[in-house]
């Protein structure tokens, strides 16, 4: 197995994290600026906009996740997503990804005929750059997980750091130094998910 799919077969789901970093920030920066520029996009559209939150920006995105699902959960029940909160909010910085929605509404007028498919191609896209960032945290020796309590906190965090309106919240990437492993992982037989013909 070569070195491209060695951190791509290490990246996992990594709940237990702390407020601390195994890089540089400008490290960081370069992981979110190379995974922007170089995933593919349809017509090189580039609709793909990311957030870094660190210190108490990390800490807002996190209270305003708890406080929307405060007033949703009753609160004998409350405990354990407070606890799951509070793991995330533990981390070093989190990640937002937003798609541009002007920019995809644009394609959709320019290109009628593959109108329907840009929604769908825009998120292909963001998914590609969650992974590219996802997969080079982890090679950094960074533990992160994909969240998504998008839409219920969108009009919070969009007031919060004044993003545009035609900007979507797809996910969240809360990440850290690990502090402890992540869980075993199953997998189903390949021969249920990969097929070859000729």
């Amino acid at each position: 197995m070569n070195n491209f799919f060695e951190p791509i077969i290490k990246r996992r789901s990594v709940y237990a994290i702390s407020n601390e970093s195994t890089i540089a920030d400008e490290k960081i920066m370069e992981i979110l600026e190379t995974a922007i520029n170089h995933c593919p996009s349809p017509f090189n559209s580039q609709t793909s906009r990311v957030f870094l939150l660190k210190g108490e920006e990390h800490t807002k995105l996190w209270n305003i996740v708890l406080e929307t699902l405060r007033a949703m959960i009753p609160a004998d029940k409350f405990a354990p997503t407070e606890e799951k909160i509070a793991g995330f909010a533990a981390g070093y910085a989190s990640v937002m990804f937003f798609e541009d929605y002007s920019t995809v509404n644009n394609l959709m007028k320019s290109f009628p005929t593959y109108a329907e498919h840009f929604p769908n191609w825009s998120h292909q896209s963001s998914g590609m750059v969650q992974f590219a960032v996802w997969t080079a945290l982890e090679n950094e020796g960074l533990g992160a997980s994909l969240q998504h309590y998008n839409p219920i906190i969108d009009e919070t965090v969009k007031k919060t750091w004044n993003i545009p309106a035609d900007w979507k919240l797809l996910s969240q990437m809360p990440f850290g130094k690990p502090t402890a492993p992540a869980g075993p992982k199953e997998f189903m037989p390949i021969k249920e998910r990969l097929f070859t013909y000729g």
